[in-house]
C-alpha cells in the first residue's frame, strides 16, 4: 500500500537515516571496510522514480510475482524505449519481467532503493545486475577497485533481500571507441574485480563485451552511438547474447 506522498517521504527519510546510522555503526566497529566506500553507503536519487517501481512491485505481488528482475542504469532503464520494448517483451515477457533501472544511477543509489522496498515481497527466480558505469564517469569519479566494492554490495543487498534467487552479473560493458580509452581501462580493471564475485551456485558472472566489439577491440558507433549507450542494434546483440543464460537460469539449470 501507498502512503500519500508528504507521509511517505517523512518514513522514508526516518528509514534513511536508521539505515546510515547503522552503516556507521559498523564502520565505527570497523565492520565491513567497504561500507566506509562511497560506492557502498546507500545514497537516496529519483524518489519519483522510486515510488513508481514501489507501486509496480504491489501490482505485481497482486497478480503473481515476477520471475526476472533488471536492475541497472540507463543502459537497463533503456529496455522500456521503443523499438527495445518490443524486443525486451517478445525475449523475456514470458517470466513477467520487473526492470528497476534507473537513468544515471551509481551503486550506491540501486543500494538505497533496494533497502526501501523495491525488491520486498518478491521471490524471482533470477535477478540480472549490471551497475557500475556511472560511478567510474559520472562526478564521483570512483576508481575500480572502489567501483568493484560497490558492486559486491549491491550483489550482497540483493543476496539479503532474495537469498532464494539466482543473480546473472554482468560486466559492465564497454564505452569509448578506442580499447585504450582511460574510461575502456578503468572499465576492464572493474570488470577483472566484480568477476570474483561469482560462485557458480547463485551469483553467475558473465561478460559479454566481446560481442559489442571488432576484433581489433574498437567500439563501433554502429552499436553504441555515443561509446556507451547500445542503440535498437547493440539491445538486440545484448538480448540475443542473454538469453540463452536467462533461460536456463530461470528454469533452474546451471
Amino acid at each position: 500500500m501507498l502512503y500519500p506522498g508528504t507521509a511517505l517521504r517523512l518514513m522514508l527519510a526516518a528509514s534513511l537515516i536508521v539505515s546510515l546510522t547503522a552503516h556507521g555503526a559498523s564502520a565505527a566497529q570497523g565492520d565491513g571496510a567497504a561500507a566506509q566506500q562511497r560506492g557502498s553507503a546507500a545514497a537516496e536519487k529519483d524518489l519519483d522514480r522510486h515510488l513508481s517501481f514501489l507501486a509496480r512491485r504491489d501490482s505485481l505481488i497482486k497478480t503473481g510475482g515476477t520471475e526476472l528482475i533488471f536492475v541497472g542504469d540507463s543502459i537497463t532503464d533503456g529496455w522500456r524505449q521503443n523499438p527495445q520494448h518490443e524486443l525486451f517483451d517478445d525475449y523475456f515477457g514470458r517470466y513477467r519481467p520487473y526492470n528497476i533501472g534507473v537513468s544515471g544511477d551509481e551503486t550506491q543509489h540501486v543500494l538505497w532503493r533496494i533497502d526501501h522496498g523495491e525488491l520486498d515481497g518478491l521471490a524471482p527466480k533470477l535477478v540480472v545486475l549490471m551497475i557500475g558505469t556511472n560511478n567510474l564517469a559520472n562526478a564521483n569519479k570512483m576508481g575500480p577497485d572502489e567501483t568493484a566494492d560497490g558492486v559486491a554490495a549491491v550483489v550482497q543487498a540483493i543476496r539479503r533481500k532474495l537469498p532464494g534467487s539466482k543473480i546473472l552479473l554482468l560486466g559492465i560493458f564497454p564505452r569509448g571507441n578506442r580499447k585504450d580509452d582511460p574510461l575502456r581501462v578503468a572499465v576492464d580493471a572493474a570488470n577483472t574485480r566484480i568477476a570474483g564475485l561469482a560462485d557458480r551456485k547463485t551469483v553467475f558472472y558473465r561478460d559479454i563485451a566481446a560481442s559489442f566489439l571488432a576484433p581489433d577491440g574498437t567500439l563501433s558507433g554502429e552499436v553504441m552511438p555515443d561509446y556507451l549507450h547500445p542503440n535498437a542494434r547493440g539491445y538486440r546483440i545484448w538480448a540475443d547474447t542473454i538469453r540463452p543464460d536467462i533461460d536456463r537460469l530461470v528454469r533452474g539449470a546451471r
